[in-house]
């Protein structure tokens, strides 16, 4: 039996006792069955999920019945709650084959993998196709999605089409699928051959490994004019990229890949590089800080409830103007004293903000003089 990739440490506390490997088996069953109170729908399809690697295979069967036969508004809240492993939708995904309100949710799902998005996509049905093919991000970051949009026989001719016009024209055209070929001859007007000059994410990295690849470590000291020269054409050579690669290089490459495309003018790239795996918190505290990040990148950040978690984060919003002032005046409310007061002296926010943390700190001030007059 395969060792569950979830530790048992993913599942809350009091949940721990239901899949621990050492718990009676009545107790881990109580848990396959669904039989466990005051749980939240996302934390029980987990627990389903690592009972479903359990040693005993009445446990393992029970936990994927139950998953299966989940009440719509059950999986209706599981599959919106943040913070569910992209391992568990995927094994949810063949639980729910046969239902599409809860595929729907799966592939709506931002947590959902790319690789679950592209072996659902040729099989399922026309509404969910369209779904998929919505997706523009998805489309050109992982190849295997329009591959299977384009098997899919249920799918509309005009959705495929639709699909392939968008990809060829962000630089992406697989020779061995005819769609997209006939795409680009529908676009360029010619049938579509390699051109070795054309830069690829993948020939960039191997080129380039140390730069784009592997995180740098402390600077150690000014960098040599061979470095900044090095970096330039690094710079020159993405920024003649096909937006598909520049995805693709967001996707897998490191801090420097990133944050040259952070300020490409494709919101597809921007938001790409914003959503990989392997960005950090301090980029996107850097992120939240400057003026200059594309809006989309933003909104991406300040609807984040992981993100958010972060005090210098939501300081770091309200005072960047290119955040909605509804946004901005909600995370004031939740600051500490200290930094309203430097808000209400601080010229270079928004003057409503300045306004606001003025007037917060005069409330503030009179609702103190009045508890010690008390």
């Amino acid at each position: 039996m395969a060792e569950c990739p979830l530790p048992l440490d993913a599942l809350p506390k009091p949940l721990q006792k239901h899949a621990d490997p050492k718990a009676p088996p009545p107790l881990r069953m109580m848990g396959a069955k669904g039989l466990v109170p005051a749980v939240a729908p996302g934390d029980l399809v987990t627990l389903l999920y690592v009972l479903s690697y359990d040693a005993d295979e009445p446990i393992r069967t029970t936990a994927a019945a139950t998953a299966e036969g989940l009440p719509d508004k059950m999986f209706g809240v599981a599959l919106r709650a943040e913070g569910v492993d992209p391992q568990v939708l995927d094994w949810l995904a063949d639980r729910f084959r046969s239902k599409d309100p809860a595929l729907e949710l799966i592939l709506l799902n931002p947590q959902t993998s790319d690789e679950t998005v592209a072996r659902l996509a040729p099989v399922v049905s026309q509404p969910l196709a369209d779904i998929i093919r919505q997706n523009e991000l998805r489309l050109l970051r992982n190849d295997a999605i329009i591959r299977g949009l384009c098997q899919n026989p249920n799918a509309l001719a005009s959705s495929i089409d639709g699909a392939c016009d968008f990809c060829v024209r962000n630089g992406l055209t697989l020779l061995d699928v005819p769609q997209l070929v006939e795409a680009h001859k529908r676009v360029h007007g010619e049938d579509p051959t390699p051109k070795p000059h054309e830069e690829t994410a993948e020939g960039l990295i191997a080129e380039f490994q140390q730069d784009l690849l592997h995180d740098a470590g402390p600077v150690t000291g000014a960098e040599t004019e061979e470095e900044r020269a090095r970096k330039l054409t690094i710079t020159q050579r993405i920024l003649k990229m096909s937006v598909s690669e520049k995805i693709k290089l967001a996707t897998l490459g490191n801090k420097e890949a990133r944050t040259i495309l952070l300020r490409d003018a494709n919101k597809l790239v921007c938001m790409a590089a914003a959503t990989s795996p392997r960005i950090t918190e301090g980029e996107i505290l850097t992120l939240s800080n400057s003026r200059t990040t594309n809006a989309d990148v933003l909104r991406y950040i300040y609807t984040n409830r992981d993100f958010l978690r972060s005090y210098g984060l939501k300081l770091a919003l309200v005072k960047n103007p290119k955040v909605p002032l509804p946004t901005a005046l909600r995370f004031l409310q939740t600051l500490q004293e200290r930094d309203i007061k430097e808000l209400a002296r601080d010229r270079n926010v928004p003057h409503t903000v300045m306004a606001q943390a003025k007037a917060l700190m005069m409330k503030r001030e009179q609702a103190q003089k009045g508890r010690s007059e008390k």
